[in-house]
């Protein structure tokens, strides 16, 4: 059995994550609180003044960030970040991101409660439109500090046509000085983040805990196909242009290629579409529909996108259809820190948990800290492995075991 004697305050951990899943409520369990929103803004001001409270110094920097440190006996020394994210995708669950921000305040909180000094500083973030589903374009915060933002990424438009620069100046940021959050290479020493699983393979296994090997590599596309509206009653079927039909047949490409070997943790998703002139009885002239491509092996991944594109060209061409390819995300896999591993392992003895040691298919703010820093994940078993639903759901006992085990990799790092 696992120990039961918690040295973190669980009950505090339960009543926040309570309190923030009331920000952006949709349903009876759901959460929408898209990035830079107002209710991420509201739930930004809320952690804020948690971490006061815990006694950390905190900010909101210029990428929107919230950033509460814990002096460390030497301030000048490499920090030790933890956290994650609590922006939401928009029918989004209660635990995804949360558990990380709210289970690294715990873990710090408990540090000062019980007058522990660290050697290091220790940063608890909750990083800016992680999820990047407003924007098309996520982990906007983590790579914000890390000076690697793209051309082009504040022009980037939602739905409303609102652009990420407005939406950042209207959550109280200021562009002219995002440099100055910006941190300078190896100031930063490590980073953990502690999430909920959001698949299945805990649960299967019957443990609470896991330890994170490495990050799948993803892939994010975005394909417009251009074809000829006319009208759906008198264009004959072999003379239409039609590009529903044409990202019809790309997406069961997408997906059949993705299945191709099922012993691989190959995954394909066509999960946004938009379709022009979306009239009933108008052939659709054009359709943009974006492409999620992951796997933990770069070469296999790179085998398929290449065979995917030859289809995407064959498709265009047997439909007379014109075809542009944007990429948004490209990111190799990472593997995690074998001395963080190896830490997370021996403090598992001794909290009497045998956690499983699995790869993770989603991708986290851990996966651009990896570029930067060492970098470690505990997960927490979901039920049924679903995330990304209002029916997302983890036990407060196993979001505990997890955050225990964060509080003692932390203190033994």
């Amino acid at each position: 059995m696992p120990i039961q004697t918690l040295t973190i305050n669980k009950k505090r951990l339960e009543t926040r994550i309570n309190t923030l899943a009331e920000i952006g409520k949709i349903s009876e369990t759901g959460v929408c609180r898209l990035a830079l929103s107002k209710e991420d803004k509201q739930a930004v001001e809320t952690v804020k003044a948690w971490m006061e409270e815990a006694g950390l110094s905190a900010r909101i920097d210029d990428f929107g960030n919230l950033i509460g440190r814990l002096e460390g006996k030497d301030p000048s020394s490499p920090i030790l970040m933890i956290g994650s994210h609590i922006d939401s995708q928009p029918y989004g669950g209660r635990f995804d991101g949360v558990i990380g921000v709210l289970g690294a305040l715990e873990v710090v909180q408990t540090m000062r409660e019980k007058s522990i000094v660290p050697e290091t500083p220790i940063e608890v973030v909750a990083f800016c439109d992680e999820e990047g589903c407003r924007f098309n374009k996520g982990l906007f915060g983590v790579r914000g500090i890390l000076g690697k933002l793209e051309k082009g990424e504040l022009d980037r438009k939602d739905k409303n046509g609102v652009t990420r620069r407005e939406a950042l100046a209207e959550f109280g940021c200021d562009l002219n000085r995002l440099k100055e959050s910006e941190y300078k290479e190896g100031s930063i020493g490590a980073f953990l983040e502690l999430h909920i699983e959001q698949g299945p393979i805990l649960e299967a296994k019957d443990a609470p805990v896991g330890i994170v090997t490495g990050i799948s590599g993803p892939l994010w596309l975005t394909v417009e196909l251009e074809g000829f509206a006319g009208h759906a009653g008198s264009v004959p079927m072999t003379m239409r242009q039609d590009a529903l039909v044409g990202a019809a047949k790309v997406i069961v490409a997408l997906n059949e290629l993705a299945s191709q070997d099922p012993s691989a943790p190959t995954v394909g998703t066509v999960g946004s579409l938009q379709v022009f002139p979306d009239s009933r009885n108008i052939i659709p002239e054009r359709v943009s529909f974006t492409i999620d491509l992951r796997d933990i092996d770069l070469s296999r991944r790179q085998a398929i996108e290449a065979e995917l594109r030859a289809k995407i060209e064959e498709i265009t061409e047997t439909h007379g259809l014109r075809c542009s390819i944007s990429e948004d995300t490209n990111s190799e896999p990472r593997y995690c820190s074998e001395r963080l591993m190896n830490i997370m392992r021996e403090q598992s003895k001794k909290l009497n948990l045998t956690p499983i040691e699995l790869m993770s298919g989603p991708f986290h703010d851990a996966l651009a800290m990896s570029y930067a820093c060492e970098y470690g994940m505990i997960f927490v078993r979901c039920k049924d492995g679903i995330s990304h639903n209002p029916k997302e759901f983890s036990t407060l006992e196993d979001i505990a075991l997890g955050t225990e085990l964060l509080y003692h990799t932390v203190i033994n790092y």
